[in-house]
């Protein structure tokens, strides 16, 4: 019963992502929302650190085990990203894990999210009011 109620509220959450998909101008949005969706699935951290050497035979359980949760949520959080992703994204990316594909995304936007930022930043400061709704 508590795994069918996980399931809900994890396939819930991934409709913000099934509602717009990365296209590449939609960025920010979607990075947010992907950030969103596995903070609560407990699996963000595939993105922030890549996977290591697979263990050696000789290794404890605990550190096999921990590199095939981290292997196994990679293969996940990569399915979820290509799937909201749109089909010339997908095809560009389909062979790449996760983390390297938030890399490659990163690389592909950080100009154009720096500028989106700047341009942001200077309309906080123009409008006092907006200023500070956002602190």
């Amino acid at each position: 019963m508590a795994s069918t109620v996980s399931n809900t509220n994890n396939l819930s959450l991934r409709s913000i992502l099934e509602k717009d998909k990365l296209s590449g101008p939609n960025f920010l949005n979607w990075e947010r929302n992907l950030m969103i969706v596995l903070k609560h699935e407990r699996k963000w951290y595939v993105l922030e650190e890549p996977l290591g050497e697979a263990s050696p035979a000789n290794a404890s359980a605990a550190v096999r085990n921990a590199h095939k949760k981290h292997s196994d949520d990679l293969l996940d959080v990569g399915c979820l990203m290509l799937a909201t992703m749109s089909p010339d994204l997908q095809t560009m990316l389909m062979n790449t894990n996760a983390y390297d594909m938030i890399c490659q995304l990163l690389g592909f936007v950080k100009p154009r999210t720096k500028l989106v930022r700047v341009t942001v930043q200077e309309k906080q400061t123009v409008n006092p009011k907006l200023q500070t709704k956002l602190v």
